[in-house]
């Protein structure tokens, strides 16, 4: 890191600041200007994490010069990463179709769909057991008879199962069940969890919170990380914004800055970012052609009977219909790659 000191600092706080860095265990390096004194930390910078340089007296700001997030950045695996996920791999050179019902809710729906999306071309199965919603009257989800429904279309259909963590103290069981564990956007920066969730050997999907910027969303994932499991999937699923007329904003410019920054792979939520079914292809498209290493889709084989978030779910009848146009960008983008 750089400290920037004030023109009028004396010598007396520049040597603090040199004796601080010092006494941390890192080298300084000094450059005297005609205006500024500038002192370059030299060394591992988690360690001077904590100490207040910009409360100190003389100094005028500092500047990381590292990025604060080691584990998941891009100079660790410059060619990107790629994650298995049961039998299915997420990464460079994929599309990876995650699809299914957001609420597991009988054993007809959960098998009907996870036959339709499997024999359309998805890889891997999605389906909430545990379900947070923001009313509390609202269907939480089966909880462990939605995990017995899951089991059950993993072993019908060969399909791996993505499902939503809400508490570490559901971990255990839900790891047994589950070939990754989704974080979800209300999650993405409760620590604890992250932590938890860190000590697995399971891969995880990491949602961004909708008020979370990147960096936010790439300290999370380094929260995992640095617990000592690095199979993450990150996914945009749109943002807050002001604009009213979808549940929130697809954030395209994220799937390629998250790429230049970090070598974890990224899919892409359509249906939560638009909150309604008719925009979920178009959006798709546009996160196929701006990078997107796969898509996750809500899917229901009545949406109207839904009992989470079926205003955004997909028609089952149209997924494979949706499949064939994702593969068409899919090789679109490909052909210009080359």
């Amino acid at each position: 890191m750089l400290l920037v000191m004030r023109p009028d600092a004396t010598q007396a706080e520049i040597d603090h600041v040199l004796e601080t860095i010092s006494t941390n265990g890192l080298h300084a390096d000094i450059s005297v200007g005609k205006y500024r004194t500038i002192i370059g930390a030299v060394g591992n910078e988690e360690i001077l994490v904590d100490v207040a340089f910009e409360a100190m007296p003389g100094v005028e700001r500092l500047i990381p010069v590292m990025r604060p997030y080691k584990f998941v950045a891009k100079e660790v695996q410059p060619e990107g990463s790629t994650i298995k996920v049961g039998s299915a791999l997420v990464g460079p050179g994929q599309l990876t179709l995650i699809a299914g019902p957001c609420s597991v809710e009988t054993e007809e729906q959960a098998l009907v769909s996870a036959h339709a999306v499997r024999d359309a071309g998805a890889t891997i199965l999605r389906g909430g057991a545990f379900k947070p919603r923001t009313s509390p009257y609202a269907f939480q989800g089966l909880g462990e008879r939605g995990l017995d429904l899951l089991v059950e279309c993993k072993r019908q259909t060969g399909l791996p199962v993505v499902t939503e963590v809400l508490d570490a103290r559901d971990l255990e069981r839900i790891s047994e069940v589950a070939d990754c564990l989704q974080i979800g956007a209300r999650n993405m920066q409760n620590f604890l969890l992250l932590r938890e969730v860190g000590m697995q050997q399971l891969p995880v999907l990491l949602k961004r919170g909708f008020c979370n910027t990147i960096e936010e969303l790439l300290m999370s994932a380094e929260y995992i990380a640095k617990g000592g499991n690095d199979q993450i999937i990150l996914c945009e699923r749109g943002i807050r914004t002001f604009e009213p007329e979808t549940r929130a904003t697809l954030d395209f410019a994220a799937l390629t800055v998250v790429k230049q920054l970090s070598h974890l792979p990224i899919v892409v939520d359509p249906s939560h970012a638009a909150g309604r079914a008719d925009l979920v292809l178009r959006l798709s498209l546009g996160a196929v052609a701006a990078g997107a290493d796969g898509l996750m889709i809500e899917v229901h084989p009545n949406p109207s009977q839904a009992l989470s978030d079926g205003a955004q779910a997909m028609p089952l009848a149209e997924f494979e219909g949706f499949a064939r146009h994702v593969a068409l960008v899919r090789k679109a983008v490909q052909d210009i790659d080359r």
